[in-house]
């Protein structure tokens, strides 16, 4: 059986890479109706066709999951998490099913697969389940048969207890990488209603650049950091297994943008590759938290044993022997977090714990940063000159994020993109 463990095998080359395979990805928007349903079937058949061994992984039609999600609150205030994932897990099942048809009109074989029959082998946790391994060999028998093969995204199965489980956000990203992990496809590529990475939002910034290729590093912080074109969790697989990534348009032909190693990219010039924003999060602070050691080890403990994901942290200097933790996380985590909080404040004997929902995180990312010094400092002078406050600042070696207030966020990423668009011409001239 072939099978790729996901924390124990170090490296996809020990499965072997197997030339001509593909795995593709359509995200809801690709998918929207039975037409763009068919016009994918037909992309699938040309690239089969063409000597391609192809495996697709769709998500739910358009806005599908949101539909199930408000169902399920309709009938629940809390639904269930078992449940909640027997219900959201239909939407991709119901894609991949028409596909194939679509396929089989066009006179090729198709089988569609949900995420267990696929092999996708999860954790226990619902709603945000992690993969940690793939049993892909009824994918390769499939293939052997010469069939196109369509796996339902965003979706697995957990051992432990034999439920279904769902990935949460981006989850059909991670399906489509860790199959193309597993299966040692020539390259995972993943289409969307863009034809590659910006250098920002076209929606805010009307000039902002396409990039030919950027790092995996790059992408990651980007995913991270609020872009929308791939999420972080498949970024990390892909960098791991050396999975080949390739973003491109649906509806248009073109290139697209590629997501390698780091020798791929010419950095010399390239400081910057883009400007991301990040509206989902929300700012907690505790107020008055005893200033001694092991106190944010408590406070963090507590949330990531409820698998609350923190981003940017930052502690007050100690004033009278307290201080003020702050930190952000993605507000639909608030209500999770919001009871954990308010006991830990307790137990600490610190004064009050604060919710700020509006809030954006604006960030400016680039491996050329590494070598060239004041880039932070003239990122915060574009928007001090915009008239923005920022409330928290976060560093990497190749990333710099601000918080400010939601309202403002828009007029941050036009500024900053502006103070550094000659740069992120370099990169796309490179």
């Amino acid at each position: 059986m072939t099978t790729l463990n996901f924390e124990a095998v170090p490296n996809v080359a020990t499965s072997g890479r197997r030339p001509g395979l593909v795995v593709m990805k359509f995200g809801g928007t690709s998918v929207g109706d039975t037409d763009k349903l068919k016009r994918v079937a037909e992309r699938l058949v040309a690239a089969h066709e063409q000597g391609a061994k192809v495996v697709a992984v769709l998500s739910a039609m358009g806005k599908t999951t949101d539909e199930l999600i408000r169902l399920a609150h309709d009938v629940s205030p809390q639904p269930h998490p078992r449940e909640y994932d027997m219900l959201v897990s239909t939407g991709e099942r119901i894609s991949n099913a028409l596909c194939a048809m679509a396929i089989h009109d066009l006179g090729h074989e198709a089988v569609s697969l949900t995420g267990s029959q696929a092999g996708i082998v999860t954790d226990a946790t619902h709603t945000k389940a992690k993969i940690v391994e793939v049993r892909a060999q009824r994918i390769l028998d499939a293939l052997d048969q010469d069939r196109i093969v369509l796996v339902a995204g965003f979706q697995g199965v957990s051992t432990s207890t034999n439920d279904v489980t769902t990935l949460g956000r981006g989850g059909s990203d991670t399906t489509a990488v860790a199959l193309a992990a597993a299966l040692g496809a020539d390259a995972c590529e993943i289409f969307t209603d863009v034809p590659g990475v910006f250098t920002a939002d076209p929606r805010i910034v009307p000039d902002a650049l396409k990039l030919d290729v950027v790092t995996y590093d790059e992408m990651l912080e980007m995913a991270a950091s609020g872009a929308k074109v791939m999420m972080a969790r498949s970024i990390e697989i892909a960098r791991s297994y050396g999975v080949r990534l390739r973003i491109r348009s649906t509806f248009v032909d073109g290139d697209g943008t590629w997501i390698g190693e780091e020798g791929d990219v010419v950095l010399e010039k390239a400081i910057v590759s883009g400007v991301t924003h990040d509206t989902s999060e929300a700012k907690v602070s505790i107020i008055g938290v005893p200033d001694r050691p092991g106190i944010a080890a408590q406070v963090f403990r507590a949330l990531a044993r409820a698998n609350v994901n923190i981003d940017m942290i930052v502690q007050s200097s100690s004033q009278d022997g307290e201080a003020t933790i702050s930190f952000t996380l993605p507000e639909t985590d608030l209500s999770v977090a919001g009871p954990i909080l308010e006991r830990v404040c307790s137990d600490l004997g610190a004064t009050r714990v604060e919710h700020d929902a509006d809030i954006a995180k604006v960030s400016l990312i680039g491996a050329g940063m590494k070598s060239h010094p004041g880039v932070a400092a003239d990122m915060f002078d574009a928007l001090a000159e915009a008239g923005i406050n920022i409330e928290i600042i976060s560093t990497s070696s190749i990333r710099v994020s601000c918080v400010i207030r939601a309202s403002e966020v828009e007029r941050a990423v036009q500024a900053v993109h502006d103070r550094f668009r000659a740069y992120a011409q370099e990169r796309v001239d490179a």
